[in-house]
């Protein structure tokens, strides 16, 4: 039985298609999990809506709570790591993540920034070691997990050179620090021409659709095989 971490990060309530100018991206999610849900039943989902409670900015304090030795904390240091341990604890517990991460001005949105920030974290999820002028890092958390990520923006090309790829800091900016703390393995599709809207928009979400149904339906047969 496997743990998934489902994480909704838009500032949009509701789902697009269900609920009046509802989410794209918790459309995309909703569906992931019904579909793994379909497919593998019994296993387990863990939810974390950064979009509707964003975690705590990181702040000096927390930056020097984080670089203390655990030994070495005062009271107020682990108040102040709480919630940012509870994340990690919700990290590294899970097998696969499925984040919804919609684009905002090119990047992530600032909610999904703050959850960043406060999973990569010294001595839970990376390693550094300083040797002299030199420093070392590492990552710290297991390779085999997988990151799903769900994404929409207004426009199309953000994932061809030829059109708008250098604009495109969604999943550049996910995949960097998550790979940073050891998670590598990451597949991603997206819907595009929100600002659109219209047939366009809604093909777009129907072929993003297909695409997770798909992506599950030959992980659901790579583990059939395997067993």
């Amino acid at each position: 039985m496997a743990t998934v971490l489902h994480i909704d990060s838009s500032a949009r309530p509701g789902r697009s298609g269900t609920d009046a100018h509802g989410s794209h991206t918790r459309r995309l999610t909703a569906h992931f999990i019904k579909t793994w849900k379909t497919l593998w039943p019994d296993d387990r989902v863990i939810y974390r809506d950064v979009g509707a409670e964003p975690p705590k900015p990181v702040s000096g304090a927390w930056v020097h709570a984080a670089f203390t030795k655990e030994d070495q904390r005062e009271p107020w240091m682990h108040e102040v790591l709480a919630e940012s341990n509870a994340l990690v604890d919700e990290l590294l517990a899970a097998d696969v993540i499925v984040a919804g991460v919609p684009m905002y001005n090119f990047g992530v949105p600032a909610q999904f920034k703050a959850y960043i920030d406060n999973i990569v974290r010294v001595g839970r999820t990376f390693g550094f070691e300083r040797k002299g002028e030199e420093v070392d890092y590492w990552p710290m958390v297991p390779n085999a997990k997988k990151l799903m990520l769900l994404s929409s923006r207004g426009d199309v090309g953000y994932d061809r050179e030829d059109m708008l790829a250098a604009s495109n800091h969604v999943e550049p900016s996910v995949r960097t620090p998550f790979a940073y703390i050891g998670i590598t393995d990451v597949w991603s599709t997206a819907a595009e021409y929100d600002e659109y809207g219209g047939v366009r928009l809604q093909q777009s979400l129907e072929a993003a659709e297909d695409a997770i149904t798909n992506k599950l339906n030959a992980l659901y047969a790579e583990s059939r095989k395997a067993a």
